[in-house]
């Protein structure tokens, strides 16, 4: 008699429950890893912007970004386009520029949004990518990730 070649059904069958005792192992632990990545992420975005913000400060007369016009899209006006002093849009040949601070805004990889949330106008986390305070010069996200570090966002509560 000849020896049949293959596998059986029982050995093909613990071979799949082995892979998928492995797979519920490795895959939480990639989830963990994306979560920590997005968040150090911002943490180096805000680090940039908040240098960017009191590089301004410093060379516009300690006025934050926006002040002139008292909104979202002057402070990003302020940050991506060259400004006088006073806090213009700089006209060439009309005394120093200053600026640009930064190229674009970025985007916050916890909500993917870019835009700024300035002065608390579109109340609701989660509704821009960042928030500004023109009052106290603070640059956060605005976004919903508690860090817990579950890989869940529940609700706002930032130690950045």
């Amino acid at each position: 008699m000849k020896a049949k070649k293959g596998f059986t059904l029982v050995e093909i069958l613990i071979v799949v429950v082995i892979l998928g005792i492995l797979a519920a192992i490795v895959i939480p632990q990639f989830t963990g890893a994306s979560v920590e990545a997005k968040v150090s992420s911002v943490k180096s975005d805000l680090q940039s912007m908040r240098s960017q913000i009191e590089l301004y400060k410093l060379q516009h007369n300690e006025a934050l970004p926006g002040a002139g016009g008292g909104s979202a899209a002057d402070f990003e006006s302020d940050m991506t386009d060259r400004t006088d002093v006073d806090g213009n849009v700089w006209a060439a040949g009309a005394g120093t520029a200053y600026g640009p601070y930064m190229q674009k805004l970025p985007t916050n990889p916890l909500n993917n949004l870019s835009t700024v949330r300035y002065d608390g106008a579109d109340a609701g986390a989660d509704t821009h990518g960042w928030r500004f305070d023109s009052t106290t010069g603070e640059f956060n996200p605005d976004d919903a990730y508690d860090g817990d570090d579950d890989g869940t966002i529940d609700h706002i509560q930032h130690d950045y």
